[in-house]
C-alpha cells in the first residue's frame, strides 16, 4: 500500500489530471484505490462522480475520529476498483488550524482504511494550509505539479520546502519523489528555457517526461471516464506517461512498464 499526496501552489497547473492519470494507470493494471479529495473546487470528485455519496472530506475532518473516514468512502463511476472519498466547497473552512495535532487528523480518520488498498491518491488544494499539511501527515510520497511558466521555479521550491517541513515535524516517513511538468508544448521556447531553468535547480527530481497539452484530458474528465479507456495518440501518449510516473512511484513488484515513454531530452538536446 503507497499513500501519494499530489500538490501545487498554484490552482489551474493540472494537479488533479495528474491524480486522474495515476487512478487510470491504477484503473488499468487493476489495483485497487482510493482518490482522496482534499481540494475544495472537489474538481476530482466530479470526475470521478461517485453515487450516494452521504459523507465528504470537510465532515470526516470535522469528526477525526479512528477510522471514521471508512464511512465517508463510496465507489465511482470508473469501476468498482476505484473508490472515492470526496470533497465539497465547505471543505475550504477546515484550510486553518483547529488546534493541537490538527494537521494529523486527516491520518487519524483514516485509521486502518489504506490497508484495504494498494494505492491512495490525495489531490490537495493549490496552497501550503491545513488541507496541504494533513495530506502531507498522511502520505509516504509527495508528487508536486507544475507547468513550465516564470513562476513554476517558485512554485515548485515552496512545494518541496512544504515536504521538509511535514517530514522534519509530524511525518517523517515522508519523501518528495518527483516534480511533474504538465502542459508542456515543445515548440514553445518559453516552455523550454523554464523546464532547463527547472531541471538545473531540482535535477533528477523533475520527471522525465513532461506531460503534454493534450485534448483527451479534459474530454475524458468530461465523460467520467479513464484516460486509459480512450484511444486516440494523444491519449496513448499521456497513459504511457502516467504509466510511466506510477511505476515510479510504486513498489517494484507492481510495475508493468517494459518500454519507457520518450525522454524529455529530445527537446532539450
Amino acid at each position: 500500500m503507497t499513500v501519494i499526496a499530489v500538490l501545487s501552489m498554484k490552482g489551474g497547473v493540472g494537479k488533479t489530471t495528474v491524480v486522474l492519470g495515476l487512478a487510470s494507470s491504477a484503473w488499468d493494471r487493476g489495483l485497487r484505490t482510493l482518490v482522496i479529495d482534499l481540494d475544495p473546487q472537489a474538481n476530482a470528485t466530479m470526475a470521478l462522480e461517485p453515487e450516494g455519496a452521504v459523507f465528504t472530506t470537510s465532515d470526516v475532518l470535522a469528526d477525526a475520529r479512528p477510522g471514521v473516514a471508512a464511512d465517508a468512502i463510496v465507489a465511482s463511476s470508473w469501476d468498482s476498483r476505484i473508490d472515492v472519498l470526496p470533497s465539497e466547497r465547505s471543505l475550504e473552512h477546515r484550510n486553518v488550524s483547529q488546534g493541537r495535532n490538527s494537521s494529523l487528523r486527516l491520518r487519524t480518520a483514516l485509521a486502518t482504511v489504506p490497508r484495504e488498498y494498494e494505492l491512495v491518491l490525495i489531490d490537495c488544494p493549490p496552497s501550503l494550509g491545513e488541507l496541504t499539511r494533513n495530506a502531507l501527515s498522511t502520505a509516504d510520497l509527495a508528487v508536486i505539479v507544475t507547468e513550465p511558466s516564470h513562476f513554476s521555479l517558485h512554485g515548485a521550491q515552496e512545494a518541496l520546502e512544504a515536504v521538509d517541513v511535514i517530514a522534519g515535524t509530524t511525518n517523517p516517513g515522508l519523501r518528495a519523489t518527483a516534480v511533474v511538468v504538465n502542459r508542456f508544448d515543445p515548440t514553445d521556447r518559453e516552455h523550454l528555457l523554464n523546464l532547463q531553468r527547472l531541471g538545473e535547480a531540482h535535477g533528477p527530481l523533475v520527471y522525465d517526461p513532461p506531460i503534454p497539452d493534450c485534448s483527451a484530458i479534459p474530454q475524458s474528465q468530461r465523460a467520467v471516464s479513464p484516460l486509459h479507456s480512450w484511444n486516440s495518440p494523444g491519449s496513448r501518449e499521456t497513459a504511457d506517461i502516467m504509466d510511466d510516473l506510477l511505476d515510479s512511484l510504486l513498489p517494484r513488484k507492481r510495475q508493468v512498464r517494459v518500454t519507457p515513454p520518450v525522454s524529455i531530452r529530445r527537446y532539450l538536446s
